[in-house]
């Protein structure tokens, strides 16, 4: 029987040894390891000498808003000139959602379908500052759509409220 009681000893000092890690493990857990479930804040970008480059190379009308409120953030900005002059706007809205101004030459069709990311054209239409827009849905964003540019097709689209998009068209000065 002597040989039981240094098996308990034993048991019993690798169970306190786990214990021991387990405190361990949980003070890492809480206090080294970073738990910040927020967005990381976007940076504001500058899209003034994209927008004056866009306008000069574009074969159509450049669409870009004037007049937003000051929350909402322009966050990213390009243009293609090369295959079909493709214009992007990029914004967060003041409720952190993304709307984006995309413009092209492209093929109606496929431009419509990559800027909405699927979407499809419902029976809505909207007149917004004497414009005609479709609502499409059903893909990963919902879009507005003006086909009326002269050369180009013009998607407001993203995971902002059909409002939000619409407050985006409203404001996009064609130049």
């Amino acid at each position: 029987m002597a040989g039981s009681n240094g098996k308990q000893k034993s048991a019993r000092s690798m169970v306190l040894s786990l214990g021991v890690i387990g405190i361990a493990a949980l003070v890492v857990y809480f206090l080294a390891i970073p738990h910040d479930n927020h967005a990381p804040d976007v940076k504001r970008v500058d899209y003034r000498v994209e927008l004056l480059t866009a306008r000069r190379a574009a074969s159509y009308p450049v669409a870009a808003p004037e007049g937003l409120p000051e929350a909402w953030k322009a966050t990213s900005v390009r243009f293609q000139g090369a295959d079909s002059d493709r214009w992007h706007l990029g914004f967060e809205t003041p409720d952190g959602q993304y709307v984006q101004v995309e413009q092209s030459r492209q093929k109606r069709a496929d431009f419509i379908d990559q800027a909405s990311q699927g979407g499809s054209a419902t029976k809505r239409t909207e007149r917004i500052d004497g414009r005609t827009w479709t609502h499409y849905t059903g893909g990963r964003y919902d879009a507005l759509v003006l086909q009326d540019t002269p050369g180009s097709t013009t998607v407001v689209a993203g995971t902002g409220s059909f409002g939000e998009l619409t407050t985006m068209a409203a404001a996009l000065k064609m130049g």
